[in-house]
């Protein structure tokens, strides 16, 4: 029987849906490393999609890592390691499963590497009103009214804008990159039931603004190393057990 062709919106809700759904099955662990995928007619049956979007969303899926395919074999998840962590949607799918220790303790190496420097590097370029902005967003973490969420978005902003200010691209496009981690870990360690720990929380973000309004790069540097270490520090105890 002849079918109308798919709209483009449909084919790309389609190829959403099967991406979305793998990608989060794969990294749960749901499809284990390693094995092997339904086959493409199966999964075209069970999204009601055709097989070429099938086709498409496992190209998409290859591309972040996750998957590769063989010959007479079929399409097989791949070893973790092998996963793209750099891509926004499998990060967003890894913290959405849970953040474990491991996740936990690459994430700290890397803002550690990254951060402290930046800082640095805002101390030195930051123009005043960069400085004045950062301000304001060190006041606005002291809010007593915050949700988790609230706290969480208002650190996120203000870690990203002293990125912005160190005026490193690259610095910039690497938390572009583990914004969702970083909203995670923030949400997770956000002390909103203490107002004590609230303020001392803007208080310590404070001290990276002033390191940096007085062009200060090495307590600049300090001053966001003590921040991360007391933030990690504060996930690792509200981690759930055997995470």
């Amino acid at each position: 029987m002849f079918q109308l062709p798919q709209s483009a919106a449909q084919v790309r809700s389609g190829h959403s849906q099967v991406v979305d759904f793998i990608g989060r099955a794969i990294v749960s662990g749901e499809f284990a490393e390693e094995s092997i995928l339904p086959h493409d007619v199966d999964l075209s049956k069970r999204f009601s999609v055709s097989r070429t979007v099938v086709r498409e969303a496992m190209k998409t899926l290859a591309a972040k890592g996750l998957v590769a395919a063989r010959t007479r074999v079929g399409t097989w998840v791949t070893d973790r390691e092998n996963w793209n962590l750099f891509d926004n949607q499998v990060l967003s799918w890894h913290v959405q499963d849970k953040i474990d220790e491991a996740l936990i303790q690459s994430l700290t190496e890397i803002r550690l590497a990254l951060e402290p420097y930046g800082a640095m590097l805002a101390a030195e370029r930051a123009s005043e009103a960069e400085i004045e902005e950062l301000r304001q967003l060190a006041e606005a973490m002291g809010n007593p009214d915050h949700t988790p969420e609230s706290m969480a978005l208002a650190d996120l902003e203000f870690h990203l804008a002293i990125t912005a200010a160190s005026r490193n691209p690259f610095m910039r496009r690497v938390n572009d990159v583990i914004e969702a981690a970083l909203f995670s870990v923030f949400k997770l360690s956000s002390p909103t039931h203490d107002a004590g720990l609230v303020k001392e929380i803007a208080r310590s973000h404070m001290d990276i603004v002033e390191a940096i309004a007085a062009r200060d790069k090495d307590r600049a540097r300090a001053a966001m190393e003590n921040v991360i270490d007391v933030g990690i520090a504060r996930v690792r105890s509200a981690a759930p057990a055997g995470s």
